[in-house]
C-alpha cells in the first residue's frame, strides 16, 4: 500500500512553544488519517522534522509499504535527499531517527512543496500550538 503524507511544523518563538501536524492519504488521494502533537520548546526545523516522524509512524501503523512525503521546507527536504549537510546536532539526531523509520518501508520519498500547498497541515499545527499555549503570555 502506497501512502503520501503532508506534514509541517512550526514554532512561535525560534525557539518556542511547537507544533507538528501530518496528513495521511491513500493511493486514491483520499484523506485517511490527521495527526498532531505539541512540542513545548523546539525550533521551526525541529518541529518539521518531528512533523515528518510523526506521519512516518503512523504510516507505519497503517502497514504502508511506500511513502512519498511532502514537506514545505526545503532545508528539510535537501537534508534527506542528501544534497545538504546538516551541521546541527540536534537535527541530526532528528534525521538519524527519520532514517531508522523509513527502513520499514519498501521505498520513501521526499518532496518539497511551496506553503500553499500544504494548508492542511499548516492547520494542524496552528490548531495544536493554540489549544496548548491558551493564557500564557507570548
Amino acid at each position: 500500500m502506497k501512502l503520501k503524507i503532508y506534514t509541517d511544523g512550526g514554532a512561535r518563538g525560534n525557539p518556542g512553544p511547537a507544533g507538528c501536524g501530518a496528513v495521511i492519504y491513500n493511493a486514491q488521494n483520499k484523506k485517511i488519517k490527521e495527526e498532531s502533537s505539541f512540542i513545548t520548546k523546539a525550533t521551526n526545523n525541529q518541529a518539521e522534522y518531528e512533523a515528518l516522524i510523526l506521519g512516518l509512524k503512523k504510516a507505519k501503523e497503517l502497514k504502508a509499504s511506500e511513502v512519498d512525503c511532502y514537506l514545505d521546507s526545503k532545508l528539510i527536504v535537501e537534508q534527506l535527499n542528501h544534497n545538504y549537510k546538516i551541521k546541527n546536532p540536534i537535527l541530526g539526531f532528528l534525521f538519524i531517527k527519520v532514517w531508522n523509520l523509513s527502513q520499514s518501508f519498501k521505498k520513501v520519498q521526499f518532496f518539497y512543496i511551496p506553503r500553499e500547498q500544504n494548508k492542511e497541515a499548516d492547520k494542524l499545527v496552528n490548531q495544536i500550538i493554540d489549544q496548548n499555549t491558551k493564557g500564557l503570555n507570548r
